[in-house]
């Protein structure tokens, strides 16, 4: 289900938070139209925290990567990584009201990232809003190999050790599936948005500069059958 706003009208951060403890979310048509829609899939994306499914050789490599992974450092960087076109996708649903809308977010700390740098570089992330006990992606991208996988792996440990009860995906794609993402319709994802709402999460949990050893064995512990064999 979607429904056009008038781009006249202003949608403050606040709004934008109710929207989300709803279960809806704002998308654009294109960057260059002034207008959002507002988002409640009848299917929602869905990553249970606890049965993730990492391939063992993407989680040698977040182990032993040379690339370095910082939070909440550059929302510029994450949100043109984001927007920026690639192979099979020329348009972005990310206008200039998403974008400011975030930023205010991500000033206010309610919108995080995930950036993996190559020396002074961002070469890949993600960015979504932490609500209560729910964490809502938005995006992701990579201009090196692997290097939005190794975000996705950083942000459920983080999710995991600040108590988190919710990974909102918004949709499934193949991509997410295979680490484990699975799909609930609607009144199954208001189920658990509302118990994930009454929890407090805490983005900061772990340390900014954690350690790609300690990540991985986070999410091990937390699911030690679940993971990969390649």
């Amino acid at each position: 289900m979607a429904s056009r706003d008038d781009p006249m009208i202003e949608i403050t951060p606040q709004v934008l938070l109710k929207a989300y403890s709803c279960g809806i979310f704002p998308m654009a048509e294109s960057a260059d139209d002034p207008a959002l829609y507002w988002i409640e899939p009848q299917h929602r994306g869905v990553l249970p925290l606890n049965a993730t499914h990492f391939p063992r050789r993407l989680l040698r490599t977040v182990r032993t990567t040379p690339l370095t992974v910082k939070i909440d450092t550059d929302y510029d960087a994450i949100i043109d990584g984001c927007s920026a076109s690639r192979p099979g996708r020329t348009s972005t649903w990310i206008n200039k009201r998403i974008r400011n809308l975030y930023r205010e977010l991500f000033d206010r700390g309610v919108c995080h990232t995930v950036e993996v740098w190559n020396g002074d570089r961002v070469v890949g992330g993600l960015y979504g809003v932490a609500l209560k006990g729910a964490f809502f992606g938005e995006s992701m991208f990579s201009f090196e190999r692997d290097a939005s996988k190794i975000a996705l792996v950083h942000l459920v440990a983080r999710l995991i050790s600040g108590g988190f009860r919710l990974l909102d995906t918004q949709f499934t794609t193949d991509h997410l599936r295979q680490f484990g993402t699975i799909e609930l319709d609607r009144d199954q994802f208001q189920i658990e948005l509302e118990i994930a709402l009454r929890a407090d999460g805490d983005f900061n949990a772990l340390p900014a500069d954690v350690h790609g050893e300690d990540v991985v064995a986070m999410i091990a512990h937390m699911a030690p059958a679940d993971q990969g064999t390649r």
